[in-house]
C-alpha cells in the first residue's frame, strides 16, 4: 500500500503542476487576445505607434503563453490556446496589409499552420472595415487594392481542401469571409459608380459654363 500512495502523491503533483500551467495559460490566453484587440483598433485609427507597440506586447504575450503550455500538448493545442494565437496572427496580419508590408510567416509567429490560416482568414474579414473607412474618405484606389488582397486571401484559402481536424475549422471561416468579401465588393462598386457619375457630372458642368462663355450677343 507504501507503493499505491507514492503512485498516487507522484500522479497527484503531475495534476496540480499541469493544473496551475492550465490557469496561467487562461489568463495568458485573455492577456494576448487584448494586446490583439487593443492593435487592430489602432490600425483602424492609423495609430502606427500605438499599434507597432501593440504588437511587441502581443509577441511577448504569446511567447510566455506558448512556453507555459509547451510542456502539455494537449494544453497548447487546446481551443483557448490557440483562438489566442489566431487572434495573435490576425493582429499581425492586418497591420502588414493595411501598411502594404510583407506577410509575417507562420514560422515567424511560432503558431501551427492551421492556426495561422485561420488567422488570416479573419484578417482578410478586418480588411472590410478599413475599406469602408476609406470609402468614407473618398480613398477609392486604396480601398481597390486591400479589396484585392482579400480576394486573393480567399482564392488561396479556397484550395485548403481538408477536413477540419486538419484546418481548425478553416472552412467555416471561410465561408464567413466570402460573404464579408460578397458585401465589400458591392460597397465598393458602388461608390465607385458614385464617384463615376461626379466626374461625368463635373465635366457636364464644365463645358456647359464653356458653352455660355462662348455665347456672344448674337448668339443671345
Amino acid at each position: 500500500m507504501d507503493e499505491l500512495e507514492q503512485i498516487a502523491e507522484a500522479i497527484r503533483e503531475e495534476f496540480e503542476a499541469k493544473n496551475t500551467a492550465r490557469d496561467e495559460a487562461l489568463a495568458r490566453s485573455r492577456t494576448l487576445i487584448r494586446y490583439c484587440a487593443n492593435t487592430i483598433r489602432a490600425v483602424h485609427r492609423t495609430a502606427w505607434e500605438e499599434a507597432l507597440s501593440g504588437l511587441e506586447a502581443a509577441r511577448t504575450a504569446a511567447a510566455e503563453l506558448i512556453e507555459g503550455t509547451e510542456p502539455y500538448p494537449d494544453l497548447y493545442y487546446s481551443g483557448y490556446t490557440q483562438d489566442a494565437l489566431k487572434e495573435l496572427v490576425e493582429a499581425f496580419v492586418t497591420y502588414a496589409l493595411v501598411r502594404g508590408d510583407s506577410l509575417p510567416r507562420p514560422a515567424t509567429l511560432n503558431v501551427p499552420a492551421s492556426t495561422y490560416l485561420n488567422g488570416l482568414a479573419e484578417a482578410a474579414s478586418e480588411l472590410r472595415r478599413s475599406i469602408l473607412d476609406l470609402i468614407r474618405k473618398e480613398q477609392n484606389e486604396r480601398a481597390e487594392h486591400l479589396l484585392q488582397a482579400m480576394d486573393a486571401i480567399y482564392d488561396v484559402l479556397m484550395t485548403f481542401d481538408f477536413p477540419d481536424a486538419i484546418t481548425g475549422g478553416l472552412r467555416r471561416r471561410v465561408d464567413s469571409l466570402r460573404g464579408v468579401l460578397e458585401r465589400t465588393r458591392g460597397d465598393l462598386t458602388n461608390s465607385l459608380r458614385q464617384e463615376r457619375l461626379r466626374r461625368a457630372l463635373s465635366e457636364l458642368e464644365q463645358r456647359l459654363d464653356l458653352a455660355d462663355l462662348n455665347v456672344g450677343p448674337e448668339g443671345d
